[in-house]
């Protein structure tokens, strides 16, 4: 059976092929009525939009990539779905990919994989260094997620040293005063999230005229719930017995919960626990967990956003994607909200 094209939908429905592509682009001056029976025409018919071949006509693919470190971390899946969902309004298709914090494939990512299937890319960066976002020839739209790189590209993140500031500050009011870091690392000059986040930490002590003790500080290899739970355990087996932890994400939070039921200390009475990403399993853990929640819609819909007019700005200025005109040069930096959700594990209601 031959596919409905436009002007079959325009012939059953007694108008030109001008106004259904109108209609079809929810274009405003179209009347309620012919709208409704253009609708109908198109259920009748079975029509379906060629997405590929209005994307084509455009000089594009209506592809972009999404590439994260790992998909099977709960916050990287969930901001997944809501940059699925951001670009689907776009008649956009959304390629994920993931790269495990490996260099070599982020600046795979980074110069759009050696090929022309995606029109940008949104990727989340653990490896890249500034001087490989000044390096890149510029060719495909990248928007970056997390911490910022220097200014190589366009940028969405929280105020990450802001929150850590606020969860420990939230730790102080409780009366800890022995709050450990799991995950962080400590090194001023540096912009990775644990850098940034570790030094929200060490401001808040600050501010409460609090000594800062670099012990306190613990890295881990990798930000999963085993790790968390392993590094509570090294703590204890000290002998070291902190009233609070600052968990860098959700993952080391629930790890370190199970690490303190086993060694028979309570949350919160004994020790109180905050997360980061306010990912839906600790919303059902026991105790519920306390966290900072990243807006993941403000973040997908910031990403998505600045990618599609990055695309728009190439296409527009007659270039190969990313070529765009010179008053556009300028990388934005997109902040978007946060906030500390208090749950169980500080004392809160479930």
């Amino acid at each position: 059976m031959t596919r409905p094209r436009i002007k079959d939908v325009a012939r059953r429905a007694g108008v030109s092929e001008k106004t259904v592509s109108n209609v079809l682009n929810n274009y405003v001056h179209v009347s309620e009525r012919t709208r409704q029976v253009v609708r109908e025409a198109i259920e009748e018919l079975g029509y379906r939009v060629n997405l590929a071949g209005r994307h084509l006509r455009r000089g594009r693919t209506g592809i972009i990539a999404l590439v994260v470190p790992e998909f099977d971390l709960p916050y990287f899946a969930e901001l997944a779905a809501h940059v699925i969902r951001e670009a689907e309004q776009r008649s956009l298709t959304v390629l994920v990919h993931q790269t495990g914090g490996d260099r070599d494939r982020e600046l795979a990512a980074l110069a759009g994989f050696g090929s022309d299937f995606a029109d940008g890319v949104i990727l989340s960066s653990l490896a890249l260094t500034p001087r490989d976002l000044e390096e890149r020839d510029g060719s495909l739209p990248v928007v970056l997620l997390g911490e910022l790189l220097e200014e190589g590209a366009d940028h969405v993140a929280i105020d990450n040293e802001a929150a850590a500031r606020e969860a420990t500050a939230h730790l102080l009011q409780l009366g800890r005063r022995d709050i450990l870091v799991l995950g962080g690392r400590d090194a001023p000059r540096s912009a990775g999230t644990a850098e940034v986040r570790t030094r929200g930490y060490r401001a808040a002590l600050a501010a409460a005229g609090l000594p800062y003790d670099p012990a306190s500080v613990r890295p881990v290899p990798k930000w999963r719930t085993p790790d968390g739970a392993a590094a509570v355990a090294g703590v204890l087996a000290e002998g070291r017995r902190p009233d609070a932890l600052l968990c860098l994400n959700d993952q080391l939070a629930l790890g370190a919960l199970r690490a303190l039921h086993e060694h028979g200390l309570a949350v919160p009475d004994d020790v109180a626990v905050v997360g980061f990403d306010d990912v839906d399993a600790g919303r059902f853990s026991v105790p519920t967990l306390t966290t900072v929640a990243p807006d993941k819609t403000a973040v997908a819909r910031a990403a998505v956003e600045l990618l599609t007019r990055r695309i728009e700005e190439a296409s527009s200025s007659g270039g190969a994607a990313g070529q765009r005109p010179a008053a556009e040069q300028s990388p934005q930096d997109r902040v978007v909200p946060h906030r500390l959700v208090i749950r169980e594990s500080t004392g809160g209601a479930a």
